[in-house]
């Protein structure tokens, strides 16, 4: 009798979308649990479930159809993640999400491994957060412990009169989890990398450093290979997120973000731990996607080659703009590039919100970009080229 893998994914957005296109040949069957009926994947997923991920009856019934869970985000509450490992198997799992799931326990583990990281403190009130702003020196950085993404829960402080502004807005969570402000120095970075690797139970691979463009917190736009970044430095960074995922017990993807400061050193910003928006690029520019090769690590199945298919290859957002009939400016799009790839998420189309990205293999750095940017800014109704 044919044997049917079953992947839980928790969460309707783009990467269970994206993970989902990476199933069909592999004859995974995809389940999904969404937010709601009309969400990116479910749009594209038959087996899909509308619920909340914050309700543990909700996820235990969810989890019996599946043979393993894996994530599309990482804010199911980590007690409930406990709860399901009693009775399926949950990758990544609860001792390795809480550092993705908690920026204070991350800094608190990763400076125990010795993993270079910012200055931090752990701020329970605004004497705290002034104490180390005071020591550290002004401006500093404050973030949420739990909650935060895309820039969100992010805040540059100037001195001690803006320190009440994050603890104002600590998001509310679920019992038992505790939400804090982790206070770091202000890195003067020249330039922002990932370093993105694939763990499964038995094996790892580490597809290559791509640069990332951030505004507004927002990612925009990478290129991989990361320019002028000499080789032995790619390695070593290539061999610090394959032993972050190590020591951490990462099943799946793991991203690691970086930042390179203008005094040369480079420190981790963020972790995490689901196929990420700075791995986009694989699916059009890599032998193995990150997508397929996140499930072929919760699987447990052999994990594919990340090598880079061409010289460099630049994906760019597409972030909702003035046009709104995305399917209907590819026209253009294609028309005038045949070899750009563009994928949409079958989102609507809102100020700022990432609907789609467009990708460009190529053999010559300036054009590569020239071209990704020029199909994302159409389609965001930035260009009439």
């Amino acid at each position: 009798m044919e044997r049917r893998y079953r992947v839980g994914i928790v969460g309707g957005g783009q990467l269970a979308r994206m993970m989902q296109q990476a199933a069909i040949p592999l004859g995974i069957e995809v389940h999904l649990l969404a937010e709601g009926g009309d969400v990116s994947a479910a749009q594209v997923v038959p087996l899909t479930t509308v619920g909340d991920y914050t309700d543990a009856k909700t996820l235990a019934g969810f989890a019996r159809s599946c043979d393993v869970i894996t994530f599309d985000h990482e804010h199911v509450p980590t007690a409930h993640l406990r709860e399901l490992e009693a009775a399926v198997a949950v990758r990544p799992g609860s001792a390795a999400l809480q550092y993705a799931q908690d920026k204070a326990k991350m800094r608190d583990r990763l400076s125990a491994l010795g993993v270079p990281c910012p200055a931090f403190a752990i701020c329970h009130n605004e004497a705290d957060l002034i104490a180390f702003g005071e020591h550290q020196g002004w401006p500093i950085i404050a973030k949420t412990s739990r909650g935060g993404y895309d820039g969100k829960g992010v805040w540059k402080l100037e001195s001690p009169s803006e320190t009440a502004a994050p603890f104002a807005a600590k998001p509310e969570v679920s019992a038992g989890e505790e939400v804090v402000i982790v206070a770091e120095e202000f890195i003067d970075f020249e330039r922002e990398l990932s370093a993105l690797v694939v763990r499964s139970p038995r094996q790892a691979v580490a597809y290559p450093i791509s640069e990332t463009i951030q505004l507004d917190g927002i990612c925009v736009e990478t290129v991989t290979p990361a320019p002028d970044l000499p080789d032995e430095v790619a390695s070593g960074l290539q061999e610090l997120a394959l032993r972050i995922a190590g020591d951490l017990g990462v099943v799946g993807v793991l991203a690691v973000e970086l930042m390179v400061a203008r005094d040369g050193r480079i420190v981790v910003n963020e972790l995490a731990m689901r196929p990420h928006n700075t791995g986009h690029w694989s699916i059009d520019g890599a032998r193995t996607s990150q997508f397929e090769n996140h499930l072929r690590a919760v699987l447990d199945l052999p994990l594919g080659s990340p090598e880079a298919l061409a010289p460099v290859i630049v994906m760019r957002n597409v972030l909702g703009g003035t046009e709104q009939d995305l399917t209907g400016a590819l026209q253009h799009v294609y028309a005038r590039d045949r070899e750009i790839a563009v994928h949409l998420y079958g989102k609507e189309v809102k100020p700022g919100r990432k609907v789609g990205h467009a990708t460009a293999v190529d053999e010559e750095p300036q054009r590569a970009r020239a071209r990704a940017r020029h199909a994302a800014g159409y389609l965001m109704g930035d260009t009439d080229a």
